[in-house]
């Protein structure tokens, strides 16, 4: 008889993490080198930038790593809307730089700084309503225009400024070349389509017709401000088709902001002061002394 005897083997296995080395820490150098690296890679600039600043005030401030983290991250989002602000603003094609801070509203008091202020939260650009600014030249209207329109750039809207006359010389161009659908929809797509020196010029029917295809386009979808030197009644100078004006008229106006800057020219009453001035003091012998 034999008998067989069987054994059972069993093998225990233990994984173990690497022991850790004494003098492996990294260098400086090579700590740097290595955020630098990432930070392009992963097209983040104001980390790259500025992660040694935050990183000795979070040291400073005893922050946790978490901590200094969200600091990393954040600065690196508000400069990033920063940008595109910019970028925005730009875009836009405005002919010079004009903020709201900037409006002397002591020297025009017809207009009100609260509803300015208002108006700069873009609520109405949310809303696709209308703006309509209205006054003599030198009141300030394109500032206004200009200023509101950098506050849309700068809350996220994607804004366009044009010349009334040259936006009407560009659909005439693009109904020619037949791209005038494109180039409506081009203008239709901006959040806030900026019209300045409305009323300077006589549009025949065509161009009045073209202007009120983007208008009509944009109606109650996207925003649209104009800057005009005229009154309302006065339109009939620039869009001779009473019906046409009209439409015009109602389209803009209709659930929309109207804003008049008045007759007084800020521009004319500062040329003045400015003579004076220089009057005065050419009027002085040079060897005066004030006394």
């Amino acid at each position: 008889m034999t008998t067989d005897t069987t054994t059972d083997t069993t093998t225990t296995r233990t994984t173990t993490s690497p022991p850790k080395v004494a003098g492996r820490q990294p260098s400086e150098q090579a700590i740097d080198a290595a955020i630098d690296s990432a930070s392009r890679l992963l097209r983040l600039p104001t980390m790259r930038e500025r992660y040694a600043e935050i990183a000795e005030a979070s040291a400073r401030e005893q922050l946790s790593y978490r901590a200094f983290l969200a600091e990393l991250l954040l600065a690196e989002c508000d400069d990033r809307d920063a940008r595109r602000a910019v970028r925005r603003v730009h875009e836009a094609g405005f002919p010079r730089a004009k903020t709201l801070a900037d409006f002397d509203f002591n020297a025009n008091t017809a207009i009100n700084p609260a509803t300015i202020n208002t108006l700069a939260g873009c609520t109405w650009v949310s809303k696709g309503q209308s703006l309509c600014l209205i006054g003599d030249s030198g009141t300030g209207k394109s500032h206004l225009l200009i200023g509101l329109g950098t506050a849309a750039a700068h809350l996220g809207h994607r804004v366009r400024y044009v010349l009334a006359a040259k936006l009407v010389n560009e659909l005439v161009e693009a109904a020619d070349e037949r791209q005038l659908s494109r180039t409506i929809a081009r203008y239709g797509r901006v959040d806030l389509l900026c019209i300045d020196e409305l009323g300077y010029m006589e549009l025949d029917r065509r161009g009045a017709e073209l202007l009120f295809q983007v208008l009509t386009e944009r109606e109650e979808q996207n925003a649209v401000a104009i800057a005009s030197n005229d009154s309302f009644s006065g339109w009939t100078k620039t869009f001779t088709d009473p019906r046409l004006c009209a439409a015009i008229v109602d389209r803009l106006t209709f659930g929309g902001n109207i804003i008049e800057t008045g007759t007084s020219s800020y521009r004319l009453a500062h040329a003045r002061t400015q003579r004076a001035a220089g009057g005065a003091k050419s009027s002085r012998h040079p060897g005066a002394k004030s006394g």
